[in-house]
């Protein structure tokens, strides 16, 4: 089961894709995305995974090490281009191409992106009022980018890990986690006669339990939660808030060993088997450093942000829009949670 640590703030072949995947129209596709993308703000990155990302490889210095895999009017495209397009493309290209198809593919799109640039420039489209503001704004939001990629980085140091981790276990308080097996059979809230018939089941079930049965054979062969077929029902380790009310209640009065009677929640009746009782343990940095350093890096983007923000002097005109716009604004409908099964 699934630990997470309460931190105070969270292949095919290229002749087999060949068969699958027209490649021209998916570059033709993944040009217009990143034309399109290209001119989105560049929010600060709290809003995305703020784990620092993994540079491409640096291009080697000889030719022997960094070839010339194509040119376009004579201008040559290196095996480190096309390294440094797929790391930044990720994303955007098709997950069904892998490997050397994967490094054809981003080949031919470099092919089409350095013809289509070179005409461009070909034409002067590069002395447009428009194009110059675009180009001012991706040089801005680049740079931005790379502000945050430094606070990121500095910020990521193991000292300042393992304070962090040291704090939140200090924190951490004492938790109560059962591990519990159960029978359940589904039934419709709504169907009063399904109801009763697995209501029924599961009386049944308790009648032979109390004769003696293996609780464990009998959830492999019984039980209607699939997940609980192999393992005899076993659900791991759980904290009262990680199940529904009407479960937890009764799993966390039982004492080991006891059986309940037939528990009725929206996913049908239960019979639940307490197996044992413990007080939930505290995660190793290792586990958890992941989660750390995410932590840590919308934490030093957050901050660089605000004072960079606070040290420049911002002055509205009467013309910008108004901070009561963005909190008028009509809300999106939230998604409804999903509510986990037992």
């Amino acid at each position: 089961m699934t630990r997470h640590f309460p931190l105070a703030a969270p292949k095919a072949s290229a002749r087999a894709v060949a068969g699958r995947v027209s490649a021209g129209p998916l570059r033709a596709g993944l040009l217009a995305a990143l034309i399109g993308t290209a001119l989105l703000p560049a929010l600060p990155a709290l809003a995305q995974d703020a784990a620092p990302k993994t540079a491409a490889p640096a291009a080697a210095a000889t030719q022997g090490d960094d070839p010339v895999l194509a040119t376009v009017n004579g201008q040559p495209i290196r095996r480190s281009d096309v390294t440094a397009a797929a790391a930044e493309l990720a994303p955007n290209l098709p997950q069904q191409i892998q490997g050397a198809a994967r490094d054809e593919y981003v080949l031919g799109f470099l092919i089409d992106l350095n013809a289509m640039a070179q005409a461009a420039e070909a034409q002067k489209l590069y002395e447009t009022e428009e194009f110059k503001r675009e180009m001012d704004f991706i040089r801005k939001r680049v740079l931005m980018q790379a502000i945050l990629t430094k606070a990121t980085k500095d910020a990521l140091t193991d000292a300042a890990l393992k304070q962090t981790y040291e704090e939140a276990v200090k924190q951490q308080k004492p938790e109560k986690e059962v591990r519990a097996r159960h029978i359940l059979f589904r039934a419709d809230p709504n169907n009063k006669e399904a109801q009763a018939a697995a209501e029924k089941k599961a009386q049944d079930v308790e009648a032979q339990l109390k004769k003696g049965a293996d609780f464990a054979k009998l959830a492999s062969e019984l039980t209607e939660d699939p997940s609980g077929k192999d393992d005899g029902g076993d659900l791991g380790f759980f904290t009262k808030e990680q199940m529904v009310p009407e479960f937890a209640e009764v799993a966390f009065e039982l004492k080991p060993g006891e059986v309940s009677k037939p528990v009725k929640t929206q996913f049908g009746w239960h019979v639940i088997k307490l197996e044992e009782v413990r007080e939930r343990p505290v995660p190793t940095f290792d586990e958890v450093k992941p989660q750390i350093e995410q932590f840590l890096a919308q934490k030093a983007q957050a901050d660089a942000v605000q004072k960079t923000r606070e040290a420049a002097k911002v002055e509205k005109t009467e013309a910008a829009p108004k901070p009561g716009d963005l909190i008028n604004a009509p809300a999106a409908t939230p998604a409804t949670p999903a509510t986990p099964a037992p």
